[in-house]
């Protein structure tokens, strides 16, 4: 009976094992202490104080010049912000988000009489779908999605970002 105990708990461990979610991957690097992206370049890059830790090819809103004003204007927004939640259930692999819009981004929007629009996020490609064009979100920064579970594993809540033109 020992040996059928002891087959059935590896058969269970196998079991288990493979139901675990390979999206969600471990780092145990250097912290990325800050993030810098590069529209005009379409680069973004993970530092460690002033060391590069990776670099990455992205794609941005379909509007990709300009500062993000209103929702709806396909533009990825400028300035200093920081990753403020992670949402592994993403409809676009697995996303990060960006604390956009800031009071100053608001004020802006209402005195256009429109709304700034939000849900600004680092993310993957569509689940269930391919991406055939560049600069297809509405405002987002996208990767692919093997990009966007290193990023997802290396980046912490609170890492400030920097979106230049």
């Amino acid at each position: 009976m020992t040996a059928v105990k002891t087959l059935f708990a590896i058969a269970l461990a196998v079991v288990l094992a493979g139901c675990a979610d390979s999206r969600f991957k471990t780092y145990d690097g250097p912290e990325v202490t800050k993030i810098q992206v590069f529209k005009e370049s379409r680069r973004m890059y993970l530092f460690h104080h002033d060391q590069v830790l990776r670099a990455f090819d992205i794609d941005l809103g379909r509007e990709p010049e300009g500062h993000k004003q209103v929702s709806g204007d396909g533009r990825t927004p400028e300035g200093y912000f920081y990753i403020d939640r992670r949402n592994p259930n993403s409809s676009f692999h697995l996303s990060l988000g960006i604390n956009y819009p800031r009071p100053q981004d608001i004020e802006v929007a209402r005195s256009l009489g429109a709304d700034p629009g939000g849900d600004i996020f680092i993310h993957g490609q569509p689940n269930g779908l391919r991406v055939l064009s560049t600069d297809w979100t509405e405002g987002c920064i996208a990767v692919t999605n093997d990009e966007m579970e290193d990023i997802y594993a290396m980046v912490r809540d609170g890492t400030p970002i920097a979106i230049y033109p």
